[in-house]
Parts: structure tokens; C-alpha cells; sequence
């Protein structure tokens, strides 16, 4: 691997357990500015202080959520976008360039594709171009990869999400984001499909924190590396506390009642 690639990993992953806590916050640009980014360096700290490992954001994020002091925190940049205002919500139109995240500082960037989508074809496109661009700088890249079109009947189906793990590994993606398909063995399969690291999305937040970090257990006894969770996280009365329960079960391997012990409170 191109060092440069293996050093910035090492920002986002934990170089001991090989595993992440991504926590995304591009959602300013798909829905608005949400409950808990309203104030972006906030959330950042909050999340860095539950010793999250990256923050995912778009080109301006990244200087409302420097925040000049503290741990450091690993930050990727988000190169898509789309909104929900549009009449094609699905299409996702680079917004920015790999060199462009470079002078930033970020450490990694990510893009996103819904496969399915009457515009799959640039998405691919798109994803293949980010991909040869990140490797010539070795940057690494996340692929979003998700099923969202008229023919798509389920994308939570194993199959499905197979799929969506395999085209972002298959198109030059270190990493890649996908659903959780609902159950350890359904998973385990998209695991040893995709040939790279495999984090979870959350999608909508939870009404159960404790639902959550099942999945989450359930994801990593899986062979999973992580998860990249916006809402259900930042969104949660403690982001702090629910980061440091996350972690336990992460990077630590405990057991969700384990990881709960004196974080009662969070559920």
C-alpha cells in the first residue's frame, strides 16, 4: 500500500483493533442543518471527547469544526452531494475534487452512489474517476454505496446490499459503507464478499439506543470493521456517553450489557 494511504488509514482506523467509529455529518446539505449540527464545532467535540475516531463533512465543515486544541480527530471529506428539494433525490453530482480535499487537510475522502438510480451510470462514473485520483495521491476512499431505484424492492436484502459492498470495492474503494442487512449471518456474507473493510450505515435514527448498539455488536462479530453513523449518534441526549459505550464494544470487544455497565443511562 502507498505509505502516504497507510498513514492517513491509521487517522481514521485504530491501528490496534483496525476498527472505526465514523461519525458523518454532510447531512446539512441533503436535509438542512438538523438537530446537533447546528453547531459544528460543538458536535465535534463532543464526539471527539467519547473518542470517536472520524468525522465525515463536507468542503466548508471543515473549518467550522476545527477546533484548535484537544485530541485529533481523523477527517474525511465528503466529494458528493444532492438534496432532498430536488425531483431526483437519489442523484449524487461531485461537488469538489480529491485535490481540493488535499489542501484541506482531510484525511480521507468519500463519495456516494445509489445504485438503481436512473443516473447510476455517472454516479459509477464518478466513483471511478475519485478512485484514480485517490490512489495517484493516496488518499483513502469510502465509497457510500446504497440501492435506491424503481427496480429496488428491498435494500436491506443480503443480496442487495452484496452487491453494494462488491461495486465499491470492484470500483477502487479502500472502504465501503453499506446497510446493514439485518442479521449476523446475512452480513458475514457481504463481509467476505466485499475484499475490504465494510462499515455500517445507521439510516434513519433509531427510537431504541439499545437496538442500536446490538447492530452494532452483531456488525462486528460479524467480521464488520465499524460503523459510519450520523443521526443516531449525534442526535442521541449524549452524544459523549454513547461514543464512549461505542467504543467499549469497538475497540474493546465487550459485550452490549458489558459496554453498559455505569452507561445506564444512555438507553
Amino acid at each position: 500500500m502507498h505509505i502516504g494511504k497507510a498513514i492517513r488509514l491509521e487517522r481514521i482506523f485504530n491501528r490496534n483493533t483496525h476498527r472505526t467509529i465514523i461519525v458523518p455529518m454532510d447531512h446539512g446539505v441533503t436535509v438542512g442543518p438538523i438537530a446537533g449540527l447546528e453547531k459544528m464545532r460543538d458536535t465535534v467535540t463532543n464526539l471527539v471527547a467519547g473518542g470517536a475516531n472520524a468525522g465525515l463533512v463536507h468542503k466548508g465543515q471543515v473549518k467550522l469544526g476545527h477546533r484548535m486544541q484537544g485530541r485529533d480527530f481523523g477527517c474525511i471529506v465528503h466529494l458528493s452531494a444532492g438534496t432532498c428539494l430536488s425531483p431526483f433525490p437519489n442523484v449524487k453530482r461531485l461537488v469538489t475534487t480529491v485535490e481540493e480535499a488535499i489542501r484541506l487537510g482531510a484525511d480521507g475522502v468519500s463519495v456516494h452512489v445509489n445504485l438503481g438510480d436512473e443516473t447510476e451510470g455517472q454516479m459509477l462514473s464518478d466513483l471511478g474517476s475519485v478512485a484514480a485520483s485517490a490512489s495517484e495521491w493516496g488518499m483513502p476512499l469510502l465509497a457510500m454505496v446504497y440501492a435506491r431505484g424503481p427496480k429496488v424492492s428491498d435494500e436491506y436484502a443480503p443480496d442487495v446490499v452484496a452487491h453494494c459492498a462488491r461495486v465499491g470495492a470492484e470500483l477502487g474503494a479502500d472502504v465501503v459503507k453499506v446497510n446493514y442487512p439485518g442479521d449476523a449471518d446475512s452480513f458475514a456474507k457481504v463481509v467476505e464478499c466485499a475484499c475490504v473493510p465494510v462499515v455500517i450505515a445507521g439510516g434513519a435514527k433509531l427510537d431504541s439506543t439499545r437496538d442500536f448498539l446490538d447492530m452494532v455488536r452483531v456488525s462486528i462479530d460479524a467480521g464488520g470493521a465499524g460503523l459510519s453513523v450520523g443521526r443516531n449518534v449525534f442526535q442521541h441526549a449524549d452524544p459523549t456517553r454513547l461514543v464512549e459505550v461505542l467504543n467499549r464494544i469497538v475497540h474493546m470487544g465487550m459485550t452490549v450489557d458489558e459496554s453498559l455497565e455505569g452507561y445506564e443511562d444512555i438507553l
